[in-house]
């Protein structure tokens, strides 16, 4: 059936048609129901963006993200390269939130490990100093940083 409303100059007027007077009035009918058609609608928007990330595919080793999704295994060392923003996510779901190993550390290279977070924490606390414009903070904190034995360049200001 043809459902058809009309609304001019606010009366409203709708027509009911069965489907051999609609296709008499010139009306086109789906061959399909229409509920069929929104859903493969509605898929198509969905996977957009995942048949995107599927036909990415690694420029030294020909393989696509879907074919890494399926084995669990990358073709060579570039693909981490070419995959890295669609792995970043999973891993971080994976390990709920965390970017970063956080589990143990053999004891061999604990205080090593240490230090380099700390250092790492340092280096990060400097940039935001100098980006708020705390250069006394920062001068500080690149005191802190010297003194752990770790070289690290002041940030330079942009010339003009």
């Amino acid at each position: 059936m043809v459902h058809e409303v009309v609304i001019q100059n606010g009366n409203k007027m709708e027509l009911h048609l069965c489907a051999e007077h609609a296709a008499a009035k010139g009306y086109i009918l789906p061959t399909v129901p229409v509920t069929q058609i929104l859903k493969q609608f509605a898929a198509t928007g969905k996977s957009l963006k995942a048949q995107k990330a599927a036909a990415r595919c690694c420029e030294a080793c020909g393989l696509t993200f879907a074919e890494f999704r399926q084995t669990g295994r990358f073709g060579c060392a570039t693909c981490y390269d070419s995959f890295m923003p669609s792995v970043a996510a999973i891993i971080e779901r994976a390990q709920s939130g965390a970017v970063s190993h956080r589990g143990r550390t053999p004891k061999r290279i604990e205080g090593q490990a240490d230090r380099a977070a700390v250092r790492r924490q340092l280096i990060k606390e400097i940039e935001s100093a100098v980006a708020a414009e705390q250069y006394e903070r920062a001068a500080s904190l690149q005191g802190r940083l010297h003194q752990m034995g770790a070289e690290k360049k002041p940030p330079t200001e942009p010339t003009t």
